[in-house]
Order: C-alpha cells, then structure tokens, then sequence
C-alpha cells in the first residue's frame, strides 16, 4: 500500500495525504504505527479516527494504509479473552508492557503459537457449503467451537491433528481453485454475518429475574433497554442476567464505563460459578472492556466488535447474551467524533445518524436458521443499558433506544434508596414480547400463568390508585377489602418482586419457582376477599402465621419445592380455621 504522511491533528482525528486508501479502511499512523480508520475522504484527504492517544504526534509522520477494513478474528481461544474495543487482548498486552497500556503496542487477539487439537466432521470429497461444520475443536471444557466452512465447493483434504491458527487443516476446491482451510478467519466489524431465516420472537429468555420472566419477558433473540440514573442498578442487573440466563455464550461489552465498575467485573466474573455446570462461568464468557479513561474512537467501535463475536458463536448454533453496558458513552463518542469532523450537529450535539446506528446494532440481534445444509439455530439477545445524564430517559440515546427495543426495564432511583433490588418499575417496564410467549408459557410451565400474572398487575395498578388515597388519610381510613388489596400487594413487591442478586438461592428463580410463588400470593389474596365478605377484618389477615411463611418462601431452595407448593394448603387451613371462629362466635 501506499505510503502517505500527516497534514492535520485534532485530537483523534487525523487527516492524512497520499495514502490511497478506501473508506472504513484500517491506516497506521506516526512513527508508532497507532491503529486508525478512514472515516471520510475529500479529494486526496483522508480522515482517520485513532483508536489510540494521538498526544505528540506531529505533521509530516508518515501513515501506511493496510487495505482492509477494522475486522476482527474468529477462531478457538476466544472464549476466557478480555479484550480491549478493537480486539487487542489485555492479559498479553499487559504480559508485554506492563501495568500500563503502550501506544502502538501490536499483539495479536488469538494465540498464534497455541496448538488446537482438530476433529474433522466433513470427509474428502464431500461436498460442503459457506456455514456447513467441517470439523470441531474442544475450545473450553463447557464448549465445543465449530470450524464453519468460508467456501462453497467439494472438500480436497482434511486431516485430523493439533494444529496451531496458521496451519491450514485441509483445502476446498472453490471455483476452480484449491482453498486452503483453516481453524480461524477474519471478519469486519461492521458487516453482519449472513443466516439462512430469521424467525418471530417466541422463545423467552429465562433470566431467573422474577419481575423479568414474569411481567417484562425477554425473547431469545430480542432487544431490551435499561435505562437508569446512577446508582440505580444498571451494571449489577446486566450483570445478573449475564449470570443466569439460559444462553451458551456471553459476551460482556463495557463501554465507557468506570474503571472501578470494569474493575469489579474482571476480578468477578473469573471466580463465577456457571449454574448449569459449576465450571467457572469465564469458560463461556467474552469481555470487551473499554473504560471511560480510554481512547474515545476505540469506545465507538467496541459494540461492533461485541456484536461480530456474537454472531459468529451464532453461527454455530448457539444462543448468546450480549450486555453492552453503556451505549449512551458509546453515543458520546459518535458526538465528540462528529465534532471533531465539523458535522452538523443533530439534538443535543448528537450526530444526524445516532437513530440509524442504534437501529443497525439493535438490528444485529435474532434467533435465525444459520447457514449450512444442515438444521442449526442460534440466536442472539442485545441487552443494552442506558445512562440518561440525570437520569432524564427524554434525551435523544435513550428515546431513539426505546424506538427499536421490544423490551423497557425501567430502573427507578427511589426504589433503589429503598433499598428494593432489582430496582426495576414493575408499572413502568413494559415488555412487547409477553403476548407471542404466552403460548410457550401455556404449554412450558403452566396453563394459567398468564391469567395469574394478569391479575397480579391488575392488583398492582390498584395500588398505585390507593396511595394517593392513602397518603392523604392513612391506610385506615380505607374500607377492609381494599386494606386487604394492600396486604396482598405488598407481599407482591416484597416477597416477590424484590429479589436478592447476592443471596444463594434467591439469586436465581426458576420459572417453576416463579409459578409456585405467585399462585400461592394470589391464592391468598383470594381467599383474603372471601374472608372480608364473611366478616373478617385487614388487620387480623395482615397478621396471619402464613404471611411470614410466604414472606419466607423466597429463600426455600428449589430442592425443596414442595414446601413452596405445600404453603397453598397452609393458606386454606388458616382461614378456614379463622373462618370457623366466626361462624362458631355468630352461632
């Protein structure tokens, strides 16, 4: 490629000369050889945003085109990485220059040297096609990665071994000419991968969040937001549903974020145990950490290298969570980018396009048919968080965010002074997925549970309507039917909805829990309005023995879910036994 030199610096955003390349291509720039892209060309200028600090670079240093676009690398060692927002593995960097990053610092993103042990699944002169499995590779004791044919043609040799990224494993013939297979390969970012169909959202996300699988549902393959001030709970709920939803793979971006927070994520996570296996949970997990102190051009790109690798596991026939935690730093980035460029700023300074590149992510997400003659599904679910300065969800990231998501956890600050986690509004989170999984509710966990959570939201607008009453006269100035409702909703808030992300059993709920739970709540509540009408009074409901067994049943551990379904029949006795009292006392 041509070599050209610099004319023009601001900040990190360059203008070079001469350098003869296309847009979105990968330059290197300085002396350095600091990792930049082309982001607009004018003539024989060509800008380029650095993706690195760009401080005592002069004019006139020289800067080398590459010819590819910003790609990163697919292939085994992936999973357990930690990587910086264009792909450079942190461990190694640090392994090399110590506790602090040096700029210009080349390290590749997989392991060159490390030999990978290949099993073939595709023989000699099959005949295969892009996205058909020639062979496997054992890539974590939790999972198998899939070496995905890049060509359409009829396999020429494929040997079985241990073989290092660069050794090729056999060869296709493709239009005529012998291409040589290997167990990694490289994509650009900012391509989506290719699938054969996408399907309709009607496969829920299982999160073991209570207020999330029952009145806000996620669907594998869907989008949800979470918007919230600080403070609120953003990055420990993202976290949460990292942990335990019922995906294969995982992939953490931290964009933007404080170090402090990237810091607590990077020590944990290693030390997690998954659930389903009790291997450590890094086994299937990837970490993007792009800190707020980082350069602000490779914050831009994160969410794209994120989403790739999503893609790419996907592709494989997995289902992958991807938490991008937040998109409103990667926002400000497209901003402070925007200005340096001169464009004309949209609202609040954001760039024109801010809707357009939050669609296209957003978009990315699907549970799809890959590529491939055989039957594979995967599906990727983007659950992005939202930091609104102040707290303010009418600002244009968080407004143009929940235009393309299906699903809104609304993170409430007052609940989170309360000290009520997952600080989530149940009456102002709303999910547009809850109708299309009804019917896998219906068939998977139990008929009546929509008719059960139906009545539990009923329950809890009617609250809503009473504390204004309440506040103005104190709950005993309403009627006993309506003392009752209180009763009963807030064992729905407390018991229920409340839950503890660091306590052992209650951090995880299972829907067959969830179930139990709720049909006991709401069988209390009715019982409690036979009871009023045959005389009974709020108070001596509110005071029954069973209140504190409900109370309790959160922290039953799911080996013993019978004391869960058992609590029904102590409801029953306890008012049939109060109810006896009446009726002998009136006798």
């Amino acid at each position: 490629m041509a070599k050209g030199k610099l004319v023009k610096i601001s900040g990190p955003v360059v203008v070079a000369r001469g350098i003869d390349s296309k847009l979105y291509d990968v330059v290197k720039v300085g002396e350095e050889k600091l990792i930049g892209e082309v982001i607009k060309i004018v003539g024989d200028d060509y800008v380029v945003q650095v993706y690195e600090d760009t401080s005592g670079l002069k004019p006139g240093e020289p800067v080398e085109g590459t010819g590819m676009p910003l790609s990163v690398e697919l292939g085994p060692g992936l999973l357990k990485s930690i990587y910086d927002g264009i792909q450079r593995p942190l461990a190694l960097i640090a392994e090399e220059t110590g506790t602090y990053i040096k700029r210009g610092v080349s390290v590749p993103p997989l392991d060159k040297k490390k030999k990978w042990k290949f099993e073939p699944k595709a023989k000699k002169g099959d005949r295969v096609s892009v996205g058909d499995i020639l062979g496997t590779v054992k890539e974590s004791e939790l999972i198998e990665h899939r070496i995905l044919s890049q060509f359409d043609g009829v396999v020429r040799e494929i040997r079985a071994g241990e073989y290092r990224l660069e050794d090729p494993v056999g060869s296709i013939e493709h239009m005529g000419k012998k291409r040589d297979v290997f167990i990694y390969h490289k994509w650009p970012v900012r391509k989506p991968r290719g699938y054969r169909e996408k399907y309709p959202p009607e496969i829920p996300l299982l999160t073991g969040m209570r207020i999330v699988d029952t009145f806000s549902p996620i669907a594998k393959g869907g989008t949800a937001c979470i918007p919230g001030p600080f403070g609120s709970g953003k990055t420990v709920t993202q976290q949460s549903l990292a942990k335990w939803s019922d995906t294969e793979i995982v992939v953490y971006i931290g964009c933007g974020e404080r170090g402090n927070e990237m810091t607590e994520v990077l020590t944990e996570f290693p030390h997690l145990k998954d659930p389903k296996s009790g291997k450590p949970l890094m086994e299937r997990t990837v970490l993007i950490a792009n800190t707020s102190n980082m350069p602000v051009a490779a914050r831009e790109a994160s969410i794209y290298t994120g989403v790739t690798i999503a893609e790419y596991y996907r592709d494989m026939g997995y289902n992958v969570s991807l938490m991008a935690d937040s998109t409103s730093r990667w926002a400000e980035a497209m901003r402070e980018i925007g200005g340096r460029l001169e464009e004309m700023p949209g609202e609040e300074g954001y760039p024109a396009y801010l809707a357009r590149r939050l669609a296209e992510f957003y978009e990315r997400s699907g549970r799809v048919k890959t590529l491939g003659s055989d039957e594979r599904y995967g599906s990727v679910t983007i659950i992005g968080a939202v930091s609104p300065p102040g707290g303010d969800i009418s600002e244009p990231v968080s407004q143009n965010t929940l235009r393309v998501t299906k699903v809104f956890l609304a993170l409430d600050a007052s609940l989170a002074h309360r000290r009520h986690f997952p600080a989530l509004h149940w009456l102002r989170s709303y999910s547009l997925y809850t109708e299309r999984l009804d019917e896998w509710y219906a068939k998977n966990v139990a008929e009546d549970w929509a008719f059960l959570r139906d009545e539990a939201m009923a329950l809890l607008q009617k609250e809503a309507e009473l504390e204004e009453v309440v506040q103005l006269v104190g709950p005993d100035a309403l009627p006993e039917k309506e003392q009752a409702i209180l009763t009963v909703t807030k064992m729905l808030r407390e018991d229920y909805l409340q839950q503890n992300a660091y306590h052992e059993v209650d951090m995880y709920c299972s829907l067959k829990k969830q179930y139990a739970m709720l049909k006991n709540i709401m069988h209390f509540y009715k019982r409690a309005m036979e009871g009023i009408e045959k005389g009974m009074q709020a108070k001596s409901i509110g005071g029954m023995k069973v209140v504190e067994r409900i109370a309790r049943m959160k922290e039953i551990p799911e080996s013993r879910m019978n004391e869960v379904q058992g609590i029904i029949k102590e409801i029953d006795a306890e008012f049939n036994s109060a109810l006896k009292k009446i009726g002998s006392s009136e006798g």
